[in-house]
């Protein structure tokens, strides 16, 4: 399975911030996408997610010989500022959420089970949610995924609201899923997107670029990432 995005453009009024951006991610690969503060990073995954919609360009998800539109409904988007249902508690919003993608997702685990496995202790299940803290919110939209697992899933900055525990058990869980998908990570976190990805793609002035392979690990790597990030003139739009 491929995720191709082809001439992707998106400007806000004179400001072009997607400038034809372009890239092909594999399923059973973790992709971490690098790029400075405003470079543009949530506003890929907004278009990507239907969020908002992109000037132009054309998404694809590709299957053997199925090539279809990318559609909502393949992907799970776990957002920097978590979108919850406030009036619900966690407990309330996970069973609405399983009870609606039944017949649609195979569930692997019981409900309990699931907030086990992101360490929501039982009282704070049947807390409401307007009564989390950041990082509780963020369990809840990974739970989303975990229970639904779409083709593709989007994070954009995820673990920097977790624990320790937590963030761990997570990219273990990541490292298990993405067998079966396309996981794309963003971060501005170099040291967190080498620990757990397997490919990084920096988007530096409105294109996206994979970092070579050969320079994972080398000695200056940090530094040459550092300086792709800063050249508006070394990107360029893979074929």
């Amino acid at each position: 399975m491929q995720l191709i995005l082809q001439d992707i453009r998106k400007s806000f009024g004179d400001k072009q911030v997607l400038k034809g951006a372009g890239f092909t991610f594999e399923k059973g690969r973790i992709y971490g996408l690098l790029g400075r503060n405003g470079a543009g990073k949530t506003t890929l995954f907004n278009c990507l997610g239907g969020e908002m919609e992109a000037d132009s360009g054309q998404t694809w998800l590709v299957e053997g010989e199925k090539r279809l539109p990318l559609q909502e409904e393949s992907i799970g988007y776990v957002y920097s500022t978590p979108i919850l249902p406030e009036f619900l508690t966690g407990y309330e919003f996970i069973k609405f959420y399983m009870d609606i993608n039944r017949g649609k997702a195979e569930f692997q685990r019981t409900i309990d089970s699931y907030f086990d496995l992101m360490k929501i202790d039982p009282p704070d299940r049947h807390r409401l949610i307007k009564g989390y803290s950041h990082g509780m919110k963020n369990k809840l939209q990974m739970l989303c995924f975990i229970i639904a697992r779409p083709p593709v899933i989007l994070l954009d900055e995820p673990l920097t609201s977790f624990d320790v525990v937590v963030a761990l058990e997570i990219k273990k869980l990541l490292r298990e899923m993405r067998q079966e998908h396309i996981i794309i990570f963003s971060t501005h976190i170099l040291q967190l997107a080498t620990d757990l990805c397997d490919e990084l793609v920096v988007l530096n002035n409105g294109l996206l670029e994979s970092v070579p392979d050969h320079i994972l690990g080398t000695p200056g790597f940090e530094e040459q990432v550092i300086q792709l990030l800063k050249d508006e003139n070394h990107a360029s739009n893979p074929s």
